[in-house]
């Protein structure tokens, strides 16, 4: 895997002081050590990652068949050998939601915010979301296994998109959306659906365990997912156009969610 973007880099170096027995399998390339790659390269060094100075045309052979939105490597590659394994963030929703369930006896136990993408296929839209999800404490995000941006190949893209917050936020890659959705519901969790003819988000108080469904540009929310919310929700606008793009949509309704959880708090 190859990795490109100061920020992608710098979040996953900070993520293998977690695990320094990874560092291993990580290798910089740079060119002209600039301020930022400086910056880079000593972090790089406590992480115990090594880091070879090459030309430019080799770090455009390393970034040739990436994504042509991450070629541009601003002198600084950073390569992951060995077999592809999945993203660190991977974390399994069973194992998750178990340890989330509570009895209806038992008190809140805090507040967390879940957001579950249906059909979200573009990665520049899922990194971007991720990156509104790290801002404003998101617990987890949930992805289908099908129609959606999860395919391990776009982990690149992702990342890059959501400024290496990717490295941080948990994301679950589940088969059934709508079994996620009913058991975030026997957990406590709250589902709120996103759509533009719901309940204006202004007019309402998030509950502590809050799940946001966000549905595709083009065909909304699934039918069965939209049974298994409580409460439709909707941005007001005031714009010519029909909606929000999706992950503006995504950072507006997860800051509602923070903002509305903080003010109960105080």
């Amino acid at each position: 895997m190859t990795i490109t973007g100061f920020h992608s880099i710098e979040e996953k170096i900070r993520s293998l002081f977690k695990n320094k027995d990874a560092a291993p399998s990580y290798k910089l390339f740079y060119s002209k050590p600039g301020p930022r790659v400086k910056k880079i390269l000593e972090a790089a060094k406590e992480a115990g990652v090594t880091a070879e100075q090459v030309d430019d045309k080799k770090l455009d052979e390393l970034v040739k068949d990436l994504d042509s939105t991450l070629q541009d490597h601003r002198g600084i590659v950073m390569t992951v050998s060995g077999q592809k394994k999945p993203a660190e963030n991977l974390v399994d929703f069973d194992a998750w939601i178990k340890k989330h369930t509570t009895s209806k006896d038992e008190s809140e136990s805090g507040r967390e915010t879940v957001i579950i993408l249906d059909k979200i296929t573009d990665p520049h839209n899922v990194g971007a979301i991720i990156r509104s999800c790290d801002q404003f404490g998101a617990s987890l995000v949930i992805i289908p296994e099908h129609n959606s941006a999860s395919n391990i190949a776009t982990n690149e893209i992702i990342g890059r998109s959501s400024a290496g917050a990717s490295a941080w936020v948990p994301v679950a890659i589940v088969k059934n959306l709508v079994r996620a959705a009913e058991q975030l519901k026997q957990a406590g969790f709250w589902i709120y659906g996103a759509d533009a003819g719901g309940q204006n988000i202004t007019s309402l108080s998030f509950a502590q365990k809050s799940a946001i469904i966000m549905g595709s540009e083009g065909s909304g929310i699934d039918a069965l997912l939209q049974k298994n919310c409580d409460t439709i929700v909707s941005i007001p606008t005031c714009g010519k156009i029909d909606s929000l793009n999706v992950s503006v949509a995504a950072g507006v309704l997860l800051y509602e969610v923070y903002r509305s959880i903080i003010i109960q708090e105080k």
